[in-house]
C-alpha cells in the first residue's frame, strides 16, 4: 500500500496527497479482490499491476525503479493473459498516456 500511495502522489502532482491519503483505506480492502502481479527483486517488491476482469485498476512502480521495464513487463504479462484490456488514464498524466499509447492502447474517450 505504501507503494501504491506514493507512486499516485508523484504521478498526479495535479491532484492533493489528501485524496489519495484518503482513499488510502478503500483500496486497501479492493486490493484482495483484484488480481495482482507483482515485480521482485531479492525479495523486494518493484513494482504491481492490479487487475479486474480485463480492467487495469494500475501500474505502480517504485520511483527508482521507474523507466527500468518494471512496467512494461509487468504489463507484457497481463497482455499474454487476457485478449483485452481497458483502463483509465488522467490525461494530465502524460507520461501514463504515452506509456499505455507506445503499447498499443488506444484513447477511446477523453472527460
Amino acid at each position: 500500500m505504501d507503494l501504491w500511495l506514493h507512486a499516485n502522489i508523484e504521478s498526479h502532482s495535479f491532484i492533493e496527497a489528501d485524496y489519495w491519503k484518503k482513499n488510502y483505506d478503500t483500496v486497501r480492502k479492493l486490493i484482495p479482490e483484484a488480481e495482482v502481479f507483482v515485480a521482485e527483486e531479492n525479495e523486494e517488491i518493484q513494482g504491481f499491476i492490479g487487475l479486474t476482469d480485463t480492467y487495469i485498476a494500475g501500474i505502480f512502480v517504485k520511483a527508482t525503479e521507474q523507466s527500468k521495464g518494471v512496467g512494461t513487463e509487468l504489463l507484457r504479462t497481463v497482455m499474454k493473459l487476457k485478449d483485452q484490456l481497458n483502463l483509465n488514464v488522467y490525461k494530465k498524466n502524460m507520461r501514463a498516456v504515452v506509456f499505455y499509447q507506445h503499447r498499443g492502447f488506444k484513447i477511446v474517450n477523453q472527460k
